[in-house]
Parts: C-alpha cells; structure tokens; sequence
C-alpha cells in the first residue's frame, strides 16, 4: 500500500511580501514565513522600527529586507509593489481602527479606516496578482482579517464595515484568480495583545467583555496567528481559497 505525503509547509525559495510587518500580528507573520524558509520582505511606514524587525530577523539567521510602504498611499503602494519582483505569498497585516459611536464617527476617522482596510488592501491584492499572473506563479494572497468581519461589536462600526467589506472582496478575487492556481484567503482573529489594541486591553471593562465572549477563555497572543498564517501561506492549504480561518477562540461559535 503506497501512503499518501503530507503537503509541505515550508516555503524555501519563496518570496513573501508581509505589510504591516514590522510590529504585533505583522512581524509575527514574517517571523513564520521566515522559519518556514521563505525571504520576507517587511513593508511598513516607519523606518526605524522596520529596520530593526529586519535586522533582528537576520541575525536570527533568516533571510528578510525592508520595504518601505504606506499602504493607505496609493502614490506611495503603487511605487514599491512595482520595484519589487514578483511574490510568492503576500500577507497583509497593515490595518487601523476608529473606535467610537456610529453617531459619532467623523469623516476622516471613517475615510482613514477605509484607505487603509479596504482601498489599501483592495488594490495590494490587485498588484500582488498582476505580479504572479505575469510571472506564472502559483501564488497566496492572505489578508489578516478580524473576528469584526463576521461579527458587530461594540463602537466598532466603522472597522466592522472595513472587514466585512474585505470579507466580500477575498471572496470575489478567489473566484477571478482561481484558474490561475493563485489562492487568496482571510485569516480572522480575535483580539489579540500587540500594541495597537493596547488602549482596548487598557480598559477592565472591555476586559472582561473579551473573556465573556471568548469560549477559550484567555486573550489572543501574536504566537497564536503565526501556525495559522504559515498553513494559508503553503502548499498545506493548496486547495483552501476564497474563505476565512477563524482564530477567534470560538467567538462567533455563537
């Protein structure tokens, strides 16, 4: 009897483009990939702080280069996805937050959510796809989602429009590019300890909101989206397009 392999998850020799991704959920990202044999490229807009993600990942002994990128400038996008050759996988974590009443959510809290959530991550799938359909490649596209995707949440009106807009977006881009073999997925989490949702676990109250709604019964850590992300990324996933993987600790089991 012949046995049936298991798909591999590494990515040795595969270039992997991971915005956002030098600090929290981003640089967790690009630390998987990294492991998992891939060359990461991090983009994000500070430079120091990308620098040193880059420099701490290389000293770990893997292969990673700084790209310097504001994902909500679609000046700014266009230029550096277009000085870079084309991806293998392409993992974006950049995102922003306005948390407030729907009654009181002001214009450019709205339109800055929205560049960032939805034009910006629109348009870094666009470019990523062109890249690997020009190139031939058999490519993975994953948008670090949120459980807000699927669900409403309290003053989260504006970012739960943001992710549920992506949500529609994956789902229509997975049926344009899936006879070019080129996958591209959601990966939504609960929330998760990093310090752009510091000012939420700042607040008891919210606190203990999270835990009530969390059926796992702890806070979500970066380590726990990073085996996540690798499995989306590979060829473990090779028939997984068009959908999400909750990390949510059974929120929205509900």
């Amino acid at each position: 009897m012949k046995l049936p392999s298991t798909p591999s998850f590494k990515l040795t020799g595969r270039r992997a483009l991971i915005t956002g991704g030098s600090s929290g959920i981003g640089l967790g990202c690009a630390v998987a990939l990294a492991e998992a044999g891939a060359h990461v490229v991090l983009a994000a807009r500070s430079e120091k702080t990308l620098n040193e993600a880059v420099e701490a990942i290389n000293s770990a002994g893997y292969s990673a280069e700084a790209l310097l990128m504001d994902i909500s400038d679609m000046d700014s996008l266009t230029a550096a996805m277009e000085s870079q050759d084309p991806f293998h996988v392409v993992v974006n974590s950049a995102g922003t937050a306005a948390h407030s009443a729907a009654i009181d959510t002001s214009v450019e809290d709205y339109q800055r959510v929205m560049d960032t959530n939805v034009r910006g991550a629109y348009f870094v799938s666009a470019l990523a796809a062109r890249g690997m359909l020009t190139a031939g490649i058999a490519g993975s596209v994953v948008h670090i989602s949120s459980q807000m995707g699927h669900v409403g949440g309290i003053e989260r009106a504006v970012y739960c429009a943001s992710k549920h807009a992506l949500e529609g977006m994956v789902k229509a881009m997975a049926i344009e590019w899936g006879p070019h073999n080129i996958r591209i997925n959601t990966l939504s989490p609960t929330f998760i300890k990093t310090p752009l949702t510091q000012v939420t676990f700042d607040n008891p109250e919210r606190v203990a909101w999270i835990k009530s709604k969390i059926k796992l019964d702890r806070i979500g850590e970066v380590k726990d989206i990073m085996g996540s992300v690798l499995y989306l990324a590979c060829d473990a996933s090779a028939l997984v397009t068009g959908t999400t993987l909750m990390v949510d600790g059974g929120w929205t089991a509900d």
